[in-house]
């Protein structure tokens, strides 16, 4: 099975745990392009969703899928995400899409998280995806600087500007062992809005596209 239809076979395999008159939350990517399709298909049977991006806030539009205000809603029952690496404790890299500051208030708020992949983000250990980090443009160089006293190679990803009006170092040279303490420890960087480590909130259930699952539920 080639690396589209691995994506689409695990973005329509989340759509069983969407209900009927579920805020779903939704991701962003190429995988997740997969889910929003299948989502177009039952959206009578949904109340609408909440988008971690401007980009899937579009498709999910053009679907006639309302796309509600998180503010609004509360706790979401589910958010469906796709990561850039995924490790066996469902640890994630995420951001590749620098979506991953609104990526995460979403994990924050959803009752659960499942993500979905292809079988070539599946990692023994996390880093070899060079990881991202959201940061206030003013504190690039510091931020770049305290990243580079910690082990990591910071590469600053020109022209991209997240929907929040920042910007994207991305960390190579990792071997991210301890992804629960990178992440809280380097999130303490004066400057940095969120490291693309998703540990402390890792996801509940993983739907890889050669049709393995892992996970509570």
């Amino acid at each position: 099975m080639d690396i589209e239809a691995q994506k689409r076979a695990a973005g329509e395999a989340a759509i069983e745990f969407v209900d009927d008159k579920m805020i779903v939350g939704v991701g962003t990517g190429s995988t997740v392009k997969y889910f929003i399709d299948a989502l177009a298909k039952i959206k009578q049977r949904i109340d609408g969703a909440v988008s971690s991006s401007e980009q899937s806030s579009k498709l999910l539009r053009e679907h006639g899928i309302p796309v509600l205000d998180p503010n609004s809603v509360g706790e979401i029952p589910l958010y469906v995400d796709g990561a850039d690496e995924c490790d066996p404790h469902r640890c994630l890299i995420k951001g590749g899409g620098a979506a991953l500051t609104r990526e995460k208030i979403l994990v924050a708020v959803a009752k659960k998280f499942v993500c979905i992949v292809d079988v070539h983000k599946c990692v023994e250990v996390l880093g070899k995806f060079p990881l991202p980090i959201e940061v206030i443009p003013m504190a690039r160089s510091h931020v770049a600087r305290e990243i580079v006293k910690r082990g990591g190679q910071p590469v600053w990803r020109q022209g991209c500007v997240t929907d929040n009006g920042n910007w994207i170092l991305d960390v190579h040279g990792l071997q991210i062992t301890d992804p629960v303490k990178l992440e809280s420890e380097w999130n303490q960087i004066v400057g940095v809005v969120t490291v693309g480590v998703f540990a402390q909130r890792s996801a509940d259930v993983v739907l890889v596209g050669d049709g393995r699952r892992f996970g509570r539920g």
